[in-house]
């Protein structure tokens, strides 16, 4: 664990979790496995996921800094989730009523906040993989990864055209076309692969909606 990485926990939120270090691509629970704990990325990317039974892959959610994931209503995970690129999370083992402290009765409500964020991600999520063209579904994930970026006018991806494919239910061909004509369209700028500049921000928000 570097020094950096420990320094980002955020104050209060990390007392009694664990920080752990997530290699790129590698799991950190799996579709089907006991819940234990959930979690909180302190940096990184993490994506939850299932895996169908024709081997397609469908990426429910990215989670950036800050965000909390894992929160099952059941016992165990019904997604897969792994680390897009390296990634630091905290973990919090569940515990019972019984051994609740005085510190995790103070955090929850901070818990309540984040389970009900990640359920009105999962709420648009759903609403954006509808009768939607491609290019409302491309336009729609930008404004949110703007959103939730720390750059109002340049976004870094850390995921691949392939992992945006999964996550909007598109061809990875698709999505480099899509992404193409918003260039032509002079609403982005796309100086690397990875990374995206907005030129028109109230045009792919438009087109978002």
């Amino acid at each position: 664990m570097s020094a950096s990485a420990a320094e980002k926990i955020p104050a209060g939120v990390a007392s009694g979790g664990q920080l752990l270090h997530v290699a790129p691509d590698a799991e950190l629970y799996s579709d089907g496995a006991e819940s234990v704990s959930f979690y909180k990325v302190v940096s990184g990317l993490v994506r939850t996921c299932k895996f169908r039974s024709d081997g397609r892959r469908q990426i429910d959610a990215f989670y950036l800094p800050g965000d909390a994931f894992g929160f099952e209503d059941g016992g165990r995970h019904r997604l897969s989730a792994e680390a897009v690129c390296e990634a630091y999370v905290v973990a919090y083992r569940w515990r019972g009523s019984e051994a609740m402290s005085p510190a995790d009765a103070a955090l929850a409500p901070q818990l309540l906040s984040l389970a009900l964020q990640g359920m009105r991600r999962a709420q648009d999520h759903a609403l954006l993989l509808g009768r939607r063209s491609a290019s409302q579904k491309v336009a729609a994930f930008l404004t949110d990864m703007i959103d939730r970026s720390v750059n109002d006018d340049v976004v870094e991806l850390a995921m691949s055209r392939q992992d945006i494919a999964d996550y909007l239910g598109l061809t990875i061909e698709t999505v480099s076309r899509t992404l193409s004509q918003l260039e032509r369209d002079e609403m982005i700028a796309l100086p690397s692969a990875r990374r995206v500049r907005v030129q028109d921000r109230l045009g792919l928000r438009h087109l978002s909606s």
